[in-house]
C-alpha cells in the first residue's frame, strides 16, 4: 500500500500494482489542475481543492463500502476489488477546465461521463485490456448490477465524497453528511449479489440517509448555485462567446497568445458526437484551468476594449450581479435590458453607438437555476430494507415523509448584468 494523507478522510491507502499505477497517469495527474468547484474558489476563498482529492475520496469510499459489503456475506473477488477501486477512481476524467462550467462551451451536447467513458478506453488499451471489467463496471454491463450503483446512481461513492469534501472546503456546515454511517448500513439484496442483486440501506440508516438528501439540496443552493457562481459562469462564457465571435469574423487577432489546446475548442464547432476522434481527445487532456486562465490574463490586454473588460472582471474578480425574479423576463423586459446596458456601454467608451446593441449581448444573461435533491421514480432510486425483510423505496417508508418534499423540482429565474447599471422591471 501507499498512503496519501487526505484532509477530508484522513489516510487513503491506495494498493500499488495496478490502481497506484493508474493514479501516475498524465490522465489522472491532470485532474490536479482542474478545480472541483469551477469558479466556486471566487466565492469560497477556502474552495481551492481539485478534481484529484475528489477522486481519491472517491476510491477511498469505495474500500469502505466494499470491505461493509463483504463483512456482511456478499462475495466479492480479488478482480471485482481492483476493478470497482478503478472506476471510482477513474468516474470524473472526463471533467473539462473549471469542471461543469465550459463543459458545453467546448463542446455542443456534452456530457463528462461520456468523455471519461473515452478516456477509460484509450487507458485500457495502454494497460491491455486491465480495465476491461471496470468499463462493464461504469457501462452497467456486469454481470452484478450492484456494483454499478456503487460508482453511479442516487447514493453513490460520488455523490458522498463530493458533499463532504465540498462542505469542507466551502466551510458550509449544512453540508455536512454522515458517510460512515451510510456506507456501514449498506448491503446488497440478496447478499449473494447475482443478477438481480442492487444496493439497500438497512432501516437504522434511513436518517442519515435523510439527511444527505437534505444537505445536498442545501449545498445546491448555498453553494453550486450560489448567485455569485452563477456570476462567474456567466461572465467566463460571454468571454468564450466574445472570443469566437472573433474567431468567426477573422478580427482582434485572439489566437496570440491563446493556450493552443484551447484555441483547438475556440476555433472547431465540436459537438458529442466528437469526442472519439483522437485529435479531440488529445486536445481535450491537454486542457486545464491553467490554459483558461492564461488565456484570459493575455486578452485582458487586448485591443477590443469588450472583450479587454469582460476578462479583467474575471481576472479580478470584479462579477456581474445577479438577481433572482418571480417569473422568467418577458421579451420586453429583455429588451429594455438590452437598451439600458448598450447606453451605459457608449456612455462607459466600451462600444461605440453602431456596435452597442449587439456588444450588449456579452454583458445580458437571463437563466433559470434548476435542482432536485430526490428523484423517487428513477430506476436507481434508494431502496430501504426493513427489520422484516422487506425492500421499500426510500420516501415509502413509515419514517420519511420528509423525503417526499425533496422530490419536487425548483426553479429559480434570474437574470445577470453589470452592476454599474440599473435594470427597471
Amino acid at each position: 500500500m501507499k498512503i496519501f494523507s487526505d484532509p477530508v478522510h484522513g489516510f487513503i491507502s491506495v494498493p500499488r500494482g495496478l490502481i497506484l499505477d493508474l493514479i501516475q497517469t498524465p490522465e489522472v495527474q491532470r485532474l490536479r489542475r482542474i478545480r472541483q468547484l469551477g469558479v466556486g474558489y471566487l466565492v469560497f476563498p477556502g474552495a481551492e481543492h481539485t478534481r484529484f482529492g475528489h477522486a481519491l475520496g472517491a476510491m477511498a469510499l469505495m474500500q469502505d463500502a466494499l470491505a461493509t459489503l463483504q463483512d456482511k456475506g456478499t462475495p466479492i473477488t480479488p478482480e471485482e476489488h481492483t476493478a470497482a477501486l478503478a472506476a471510482a477512481l477513474l468516474h470524473d476524467l472526463g471533467h473539462g477546465p473549471f469542471s461543469h462550467t465550459l463543459e458545453n462551451e467546448l463542446i455542443a451536447g456534452f456530457h463528462h461521463e461520456k468523455m471519461s467513458r473515452v478516456m477509460l478506453a484509450h487507458l485500457n488499451e495502454r494497460f491491455d485490456g486491465a480495465l476491461d471489467r471496470t468499463i462493464a463496471l461504469f457501462d452497467d454491463t456486469y454481470e452484478r448490477p450492484f456494483f454499478h450503483q456503487l460508482i453511479a446512481s442516487q447514493l453513490d461513492m460520488d455523490r458522498l465524497d463530493y458533499l463532504r469534501r465540498d462542505s469542507f472546503y466551502t466551510g458550509v456546515v449544512e453540508g455536512k453528511v454522515g458517510v460512515d454511517r451510510i456506507i456501514k448500513t449498506m448491503r446488497v439484496h440478496p447478499p449473494e449479489g447475482g443478477p438481480g442483486s442492487r444496493i439497500v440501506i438497512e432501516a437504522k440508516g434511513t436518517y442519515a440517509v435523510e439527511n444527505f438528501l437534505i444537505a445536498r439540496r442545501l449545498m445546491y443552493w448555498q453553494v453550486y448555485l450560489h448567485k455569485t457562481v452563477l456570476a462567474g459562469d456567466h461572465l467566463l462564457r460571454a468571454i468564450l462567446r466574445r472570443v469566437r465571435h472573433h474567431l468567426q469574423n477573422g478580427t482582434g487577432d485572439v489566437a496570440r497568445g491563446t493556450a493552443p489546446a484551447f484555441l483547438f475548442f475556440l476555433r472547431n464547432h465540436l459537438t458529442a458526437d466528437d469526442l472519439a476522434r483522437d485529435d479531440v481527445r488529445t486536445a481535450y487532456t491537454a486542457l486545464d484551468d491553467t490554459d483558461i486562465l492564461f488565456s484570459l490574463k493575455q486578452w485582458r490586454h487586448h485591443t477590443d476594449p469588450v472583450l479587454a473588460d469582460l476578462c479583467r472582471r474575471f481576472v479580478d474578480r470584479d462579477f456581474f450581479r445577479v438577481t433572482f425574479l418571480d417569473a422568467p423576463p418577458s421579451e420586453a423586459q429583455q429588451a429594455r435590458w438590452r437598451d439600458a446596458i448598450a447606453a451605459w456601454l457608449v456612455r462607459s467608451g466600451r462600444s461605440t453607438a453602431a456596435g452597442a446593441p449587439e456588444d450588449a449581448a456579452f454583458y445580458l444573461a437571463t437563466d433559470t437555476s434548476r435542482h432536485y435533491a430526490y428523484d423517487e421514480g428513477e430506476a436507481e432510486s434508494i431502496r430501504v430494507l426493513d427489520r422484516h425483510g422487506t425492500v421499500r423505496e426510500l420516501s415509502r417508508t413509515t419514517d420519511t415523509a420528509a423525503v417526499s418534499a425533496l422530490t419536487r423540482y425548483e426553479e429559480k429565474p434570474y437574470v445577470c448584468y453589470p452592476k454599474e447599471v440599473t435594470l427597471t422591471p
